[in-house]
C-alpha cells in the first residue's frame, strides 16, 4: 500500500478534489480489473475512452480517479484529480507505486524501425553470457533470467511495464534490455523510467497510420534521446541519414557505430555467407553466426553498447560470436531436397529489401528466390504497394497473401498491394489470400536449392482475422509443406 500523495510525485496536477492522504492498493487503466481501494486512471485509447468507465471503476472499488475531463457529478468519499495527460500521469504514478524499479538496474532501450528485437535479444544473450542476471522486454517475449513471459505488445503499458521491472529487481536482474516502440514513446509508456543507455538502429517508413507523417514519426523517436540524462549514453547508427539528427539535442554522452562512416565502433564485412558473417570490428577479426549486412549493424550496436557499459572488448566479441539471433529473424530450415526456407518478421519495405538483398548476395546463380508476403490490415496502407514492388523486383517469383488482415477484407489488402505495380512486376506474382495455401504453392514451385522467403510474421504464432487470433506458425507450416512434398 502507498499513499496517493506519494504516488503523485512528478505528476502535473490541474485540479484536486478530495483527500490525497489515503492508502492505495493498486493502479488500473481497465475498469473491469479495478479492486478495492485502488486508483483508476481514465485513458483515451485508440478503441475506447476510459472516461466512459469512471462510474464502473468506482462500483468495483476505486477510491481515486485520475482523468483529463472530470465527471459533472462527484461521488462521496472519492478523490478526483484532473491532469492534462493521463498517459503521462499513469507512467509517473506507476514508477512511483512500484518503488522506482528502473533506478535499481542498468536499463537500456532500443528504438528504430528495424532491428529492435534482434539488438535487444542479442544484448540479453550477451550479458547473460558475460555472467550477469538479465531481463528482456521485447516483441517476441519478455524474459527474467531463463524464465519466459509471453509478450503481448512491443512495449507493455506503463503499469504492466513497471510491475515487470519491479519483478526483475526482486529477482536480482542487474541489466535489462527493452524495445522502445514509437507508440510506447508517444503514449508515455516509458515516461519516468531512468535509462542508462539508448540505441538508435535506423528509421524508414512505418506506422504512418498512427503518426500520420514521417516527420512526426522521426520527432517521436528523437524525443526518446532528447529526454535522456547526462548520466546516460546514446548510441546511434551513423550510416543512417538521420543517425546524427537523433542525438542532436540529447544530454547523454554520444557514441556512433557504422560500416561506412568513421565512428567509435567501426565494422567491416569480410565475408557474408549462409554460414554467418566474418567481420572486422575495431580491427579485431571475428566470425558471427548471424547473416546479412543488416545483422552486421545489429552486432555493431550490441558491441558498442557493451563497451559503453565498460565491458572488455575481447571478452564481448568472444561471447557474441557464439550467439544466435531472435526467433523469426532470418530463421531458416532446409528440406530433404535442399530447398532453403527462411522465415523473417520483415513487415516494412526497408526490412523486406534488406532481407532480399542479402539473399541475392548469398545465393548461387542457379538458385531462385520465391517470396511469400502480405501486409497487415488496419495498418499503414501507404507501404502496401511499395512492399509488393520490392518483393517483385528482388525475387524471381512472388506470392502475395494475407498477413494479419484484422478487420479488413484480405482481397482489399491484396488490391492495395497490386495497385501501381510496374508491368514487369505484374508478370512475376500470383495472389493467394489463404496464407497456408500460399506457402504450399511456394514449396510446389521450388526446385532443388531454391530459396523460399516467408516474410511478415516471423515469430508470431497466430493470424488475426476479425478480432480472433487463429493458431498459425509460418515456420511450422513451412516444415509441414516440406514434408508433404519430399
Amino acid at each position: 500500500m502507498k499513499l496517493l500523495q506519494d504516488i503523485l510525485y512528478k505528476v502535473r496536477l490541474q485540479e484536486v478534489y478530495g483527500n490525497t492522504d489515503i492508502a492505495i492498493s493498486g493502479l488500473y487503466i481497465d475498469s473491469r480489473k479495478v479492486e478495492q481501494n485502488s486508483v483508476f486512471i481514465a485513458i483515451k485509447g485508440e478503441k475506447a475512452d476510459g472516461h466512459l468507465f469512471i462510474d464502473a471503476a468506482i462500483v468495483n472499488g476505486a477510491i481515486a480517479i485520475i482523468a483529463e475531463v472530470l465527471p459533472l457529478q462527484f461521488e462521496k468519499n472519492i478523490t478526483y484529480i484532473k491532469v492534462n495527460s493521463t498517459h503521462e500521469a499513469v507512467a509517473y504514478m506507476a514508477h512511483n507505486f512500484y518503488d522506482y524499479p528502473s533506478e535499481k538496474m542498468i536499463l537500456v532501450g532500443v528504438t528504430g524501425t528495424n532491428g529492435k528485437t534482434t539488438v535487444a535479444t542479442l544484448l540479453y544473450k550477451l550479458f547473460s553470457g558475460l555472467g550477469y542476471s538479465c531481463g528482456l522486454i521485447s516483441t517476441v517475449q519478455n524474459q527474467i533470467n531463463q524464465n519466459i513471459i509471453p509478450a503481448t505488445h512491443t512495449t507493455p503499458d506503463a503499469i504492466s511495464l513497471n510491475a515487470l521491472l519491479q519483478r526483475m529487481v526482486t529477482e536480482n536482474c542487474s541489466h535489462v534490455f527493452m524495445e522502445c516502440s514509437s507508440h510506447a514513446i508517444h503514449q508515455h509508456r516509458i515516461t519516468g523510467l531512468q535509462f542508462k543507455g539508448a540505441i538508435f538502429t535506423n528509421i524508414t517508413l512505418d506506422h504512418l497510420d498512427y503518426h500520420k507523417t514521417f516527420e512526426e514519426y522521426i520527432r517521436v523517436k528523437k524525443s526518446f534521446f532528447d529526454n535522456l540524462t547526462e548520466n546516460a549514453f546514446a548510441l546511434s547508427n551513423k550510416d543512417d541519414k538521420r543517425g546524427e539528427v537523433m542525438l542532436q539535442n540529447t544530454r547523454a554522452v554520444k557514441y556512433y557505430y557504422s560500416l561506412k562512416a568513421s565512428s567509435d565502433f567501426k565494422g567491416k564485412i569480410l565475408d557474408n555467407a549462409l554460414t554467418g558473417l566474418q567481420m572486422l570490428i575495431n580491427k579485431q577479426e571475428v566470425h558471427f553466426r548471424l547473416i546479412g549486412e543488416f545483422n552486421a549493424y545489429n552486432l555493431l550496436a550490441v558491441y558498442g553498447t557493451a563497451l559503453c557499459l565498460k565491458e572488455d572488448s575481447e571478452k564481448t566479441l568472444t561471447v557474441l560470436s557464439g550467439i544466435t539471433g531472435a526467433e523469426g529473424r532470418f530463421d531458416y530450415i532446409i528440406s530433404k531436397n535442399q530447398v532453403i526456407g527462411i522465415v523473417d518478421y520483415a513487415h516494412t519495405p526497408d526490412a523486406l529489401e534488406n532481407v532480399l538483398t542479402t539473399l541475392i548476395k548469398l545465393k548461387k546463380n542457379f538458385q531462385q528466390i520465391i517470396t511469400v508476403v502480405g501486409c497487415g490490415g488496419d495498418r499503414d496502407k501507404t507501404k502496401r504497394p511499395i512492399m509488393a514492388q520490392v518483393a517483385c523486383d528482388l525475387s524471381n517469383k512472388a506470392i502475395f497473401t494475407s498477413d494479419n488482415p484484422r478487420s479488413e477484407n484480405p482481397m482489399d489488402i491484396l488490391a492495395d498491394m497490386e495497385n501501381g505495380l510496374t508491368t514487369a512486376a505484374k508478370k512475376k506474382y500470383v495472389a493467394i489470400p489463404d496464407r497456408r495455401q500460399a506457402i504450399e504453392k511456394a514449396v510446389k514451385m521450388a526446385n532443388t536449392g531454391d530459396i523460399i522467403l516467408v516474410a511478415g510474421k516471423g515469430h508470431e504464432k497466430y493470424q488475426e482475422i476479425n478480432g480472433v487470433k487463429y493458431p498459425f506458425d509460418d515456420k511450422q507450416v513451412l516444415r509441414e509443406m516440406f514434408a508433404k512434398f519430399e
